[in-house]
């Protein structure tokens, strides 16, 4: 019996336990709308703040999404010398396919090569006039996926360009060279200002509860004289603050959906020019999750701080 009335104590605490708390969240976030304006200012503070590192941090993976697909596709092309015959391009292509290094060659005649240079070239009348076909035999290779770094890539194509066969091996890491120095320099932007920015967020936060908790200031020194403990007056602080904090991080991902969304045409047009469907992807589920996680801890925070620091100076006056 003795057990069974403890139980039910103990629901009953954590019943209204929760009941306060849900009471407390509601009225903080009433209490943001009872300053639109003011409160609408400090949102968009946050938002912009927090939109900044997210847009890095999009660029940052969709240069990543470019560069394992180059690891993906990447492809060696073997120029051939044009006395090579049929025999000794096939006994090429089965020594190249023996090849541990290498996961899969295709053979591009010379035939098979101008078609394709004529279509993607439009000059086709033109080749037409042609009285022989200049283009010689050309291997493709694809290289396993031990070699799909640009180190690998480029010893194994010093390895290929020896070959007695080949006349020219050519593979463009230029690009991916450029591509991935773009990639550290939007990597060092985003921990320089995205840490700043942060910073920011944890400011405008802390800032906008100081206001609060001054405003207020008759208000907790009354709760102070009836004996409330810090920890009760704080609570509706630090639900504003998670408020700011979750709002905001909503406004920033609709930021950064809008800048993917209105960068995203010109991204095709350019990827188009290398004859490539790649599309522009913006903040995933996760990532999406991971923002307004992060926004709802730093308001958490910044009101911590806070309150911590402002709500203890406040004392009753003496009668």
């Amino acid at each position: 019996m003795n057990r069974k009335r403890h139980t039910q104590g103990w629901l009953r605490t954590l019943r209204q336990a929760l009941y306060h708390h849900r009471q407390e969240a509601r009225r903080s976030l009433a209490d943001i709308w009872r300053a639109p304006f003011a409160s609408l200012l400090t949102l968009a503070v946050i938002g912009v703040s927090l939109a900044l590192p997210a847009t890095f941090w999009v660029m940052l993976q969709n240069t990543s999404q470019v560069t394992s697909q180059w690891q993906e596709g990447g492809r060696i092309t073997l120029f051939l010398h044009k006395s090579v015959n049929d025999s000794g391009i096939a006994q090429l292509t089965e020594q190249l396919n023996g090849d541990p290094a290498i996961a899969s060659v295709r053979y591009i005649s010379p035939e098979a090569g101008m078609k394709e240079f004529a279509a993607l070239s439009g000059f086709e009348d033109a080749l037409s006039l042609l009285s022989q076909n200049p283009l010689p035999p050309v291997l493709e290779l694809v290289p396993a996926e031990a070699q799909r770094t640009a180190a690998a890539a480029e010893q194994l194509l010093a390895r290929l360009s020896d070959l007695p066969e080949v006349e020219q091996a050519k593979l463009d890491l230029q690009w991916l060279g450029r591509l991935n120095r773009i990639s550290g320099l939007i990597r060092h932007a985003l921990l320089s200002f995205g840490g700043l920015m942060l910073i920011g967020v944890l400011l405008t936060v802390a800032n906008t509860m100081r206001l609060n908790i001054l405003g207020r200031r008759a208000e907790i020194e009354v709760m102070k004289l009836v004996g409330a403990t810090d920890a009760f007056i704080q609570r509706p602080f630090l639900y504003m603050g998670l408020w700011y904090g979750l709002i905001g991080g909503m406004l920033a991902w609709w930021l950064t959906e809008v800048l993917v969304l209105w960068s995203e045409a010109q991204v095709q047009a350019l990827a188009a020019l290398y004859h490539s469907d790649f599309r522009l992807s913006g903040l995933g589920l996760g990532d999406s999750l991971g923002l307004l996680l992060l926004s709802a801890l730093l308001g958490v925070v910044a009101a911590m701080i806070s309150v911590w620091r402002h709500i203890r100076q406040i004392e009753p006056a003496n009668p």
